[in-house]
């Protein structure tokens, strides 16, 4: 009994230690970016497929006998092959950026069913985010007077909550509010078990979808008394100006404004010279600092980039 009562005391400071941590992290991060623009990481996928990996790669000893194929399955590597995802951060912070990207856009049980992955969800997100969170402090140790810092990627999922999979059933929908909920929250869980420093809800084309997640997210942290900035990233689908819901960049910001983000913007789809107007209309209306990550490349014939 004493032995157990050591360990839980011993458990109890290295957890308050860590929050304190993030808590440093966390204000360093908003002096960062009161005093200059920060910048983010690029792709990941892009940068693992110039590995060119094949199945036994992605599927690792852990799940060398998994009965669904695996390749393509990017954010498995951080559990199969975690030095090729640090590799990846190192090279970006090497690069010079501010803050990378943990590996986990897929990282949903709704997203990785398509792998019949639903039961490794939260391993990859802890996973993913102490990798990231190595190569950040490894970092941040040669340039202290530069912190680095983790955003832990809460993705879009495959589903969405707004519109119907079926044209002759306009009432339809795949997935609810509460399983989306419920998918954010275990994914959530483990960013945070994992060490980032905010969360990024990111290529948001349903805002139903990113509610869930902010609900989500604002759960786990009340549950925990913890607190951690979100950055929202919406994506604008086409020349027409509008998410994949009809929405105009102003009425993106006006529907998250209530989750207070320290970050709001724009991911994907377009590049950076046809982003650019829709940008400096979130800067127009947002309170929010303001982020910007556009579509670097499209996908050619042979399914790279």
């Amino acid at each position: 009994m004493a032995t157990m009562t050591g360990a839980v005391a011993a458990e109890a400071v290295t957890e308050r230690r860590g929050d304190r941590d993030r808590a440093e992290r966390i204000a360093a991060l908003e002096r960062a970016l009161a005093s200059r623009i920060l910048v983010l990481d690029g792709a990941m996928g892009t940068m693992i497929q110039d590995h060119g990996l094949d199945e036994a790669d992605y599927r690792g000893a852990r799940f060398a006998d998994h009965s669904a194929p695996q390749k393509g399955n990017n954010d498995l590597l951080s559990l199969t092959q975690p030095g090729i995802v640090r590799d990846i951060h190192a090279a970006y912070l090497a690069a010079g950026a501010d803050i990378v990207e943990t590996n986990t856009f897929n990282s949903t049980a709704i997203a990785m069913a398509d792998y019949l992955m639903e039961d490794a969800v939260y391993d990859l997100n802890r996973a993913s985010a102490r990798i990231a969170r190595a190569a950040v402090d490894a970092q941040t140790a040669l340039t202290p007077e530069r912190p680095r810092f983790v955003a832990g990627v809460l993705g879009p999922t495959n589903r969405t909550a707004s519109i119907s999979p079926d044209v002759n059933d306009p009432g339809s929908r795949n997935i609810d509010f509460d399983t989306l909920a419920a998918a954010y929250r275990e994914a959530a869980s483990g960013l945070l078990d994992g060490g980032a420093d905010v969360l990024l809800i990111e290529t948001v084309f349903d805002v139903l979808n990113c509610k869930a997640a902010i609900f989500a997210v604002e759960t786990v942290l009340a549950e925990r008394g913890a607190r951690l900035p979100l950055m929202i990233s919406g994506t604008i689908t086409d020349a027409s100006g509008r998410t994949l819901t009809g929405q105009t960049p102003e009425a993106f910001v006006n529907s998250i404004a209530h989750a207070e983000p320290l970050v709001v913007g724009l991911n994907c789809a377009l590049g950076a010279a046809q982003l650019r107007p829709h940008i400096e209309e979130i800067a127009r209306c947002s309170e929010s600092y303001v982020g910007c990550h556009p579509n670097a490349g499209l996908p050619n014939a042979f399914g790279g980039y």
